[in-house]
């Protein structure tokens, strides 16, 4: 959820050591490039790959090389560790990097991925951006949270409304896809287990942090602002999820 410049450090500080920063699981990673076709050696670059769970998934996924990009440079050495455990570390390369101005030439990647991460600069901002970098035949698998039902409740629609103003129905998103550019190949919706799994780490981080700060008022609210997106998720589950589209460029 976004979070105020002025509140990052917190936010930062519940993220902490959390295996991933969105819900997701390394079976949903699979799953959403195994509906790629076979891929030979493919240029990768990963945006918003955070502490780099899933960027490890696609390192053993495929024999290709991995260009992950973030701006918290934390993140990124926590990846080049485990990349070197891993004994990936000749084909995943981290860098502290953007996504709204990515430096890379024209027509360089085979695939660009993005687990929960393009809400930063828009689902439409991102796929028209993006594909600048993609060769011509091209794919694009992203994570985006999207409404599963139509006309949801007040308190979850006015909640989403403020957080994530962006949000798109389920039914609206292959229209998009088609005018920024993109055949949509196939897609899904992350089961709750990806949710939960997600949270509960968040929620311990919440309660250990809760009594730290307890006469820090600042902090407290971000606090509370994860544990209310928690909750909602809880109330609404059936209303919204993050749903995986894999796409190729036209």
């Amino acid at each position: 959820m976004p979070v105020l410049p002025d509140m990052n450090d917190i936010f930062l500080e519940i993220h902490t050591d959390l295996v991933r920063e969105a819900p997701g699981g390394d079976e949903y990673t699979r799953k959403a490039f195994q509906m790629l076709p076979s891929l030979s050696k493919p240029n990768i670059l990963d945006v918003g790959c955070g502490p780099g769970a899933h960027t490890l998934e696609l390192a053993r996924l495929t024999d290709g090389t991995i260009t992950a990009i973030d701006t918290h440079q934390p993140y990124l050495d926590r990846l080049q560790a485990a990349a070197e455990a891993a004994g990936f570390q000749d084909r995943i390369t981290g860098l502290n990097q953007t996504m709204s101005s990515l430096p890379f030439p024209r027509s360089h990647f085979d695939l660009i991925w993005a687990e929960g991460s393009i809400y930063i600069i828009g689902f439409e901002t991102g796929l028209t951006d993006w594909k600048l970098c993609l060769k011509p035949d091209g794919y694009l698998v992203v994570s985006e949270l999207v409404w599963l039902r139509e006309n949801p409740p007040s308190e979850v629609a006015e909640f989403w409304g403020e957080n994530y103003p962006g949000m798109k129905h389920l039914s609206q998103v292959p229209e998009m896809i088609s005018r920024c550019g993109y055949q949509l190949l196939d897609h899904f919706t992350i089961p709750e287990t990806g949710w939960t799994d997600y949270y509960d780490g968040v929620e311990s981080r919440i309660n250990t942090l809760s009594d730290i700060y307890k006469n820090d008022d600042e902090a407290r609210e971000v606090l509370e602002m994860e544990r209310q997106e928690i909750e909602m998720y809880r109330k609404y589950k059936d209303w919204y999820g993050y749903e995986f589209f894999v796409m190729k460029l036209k």
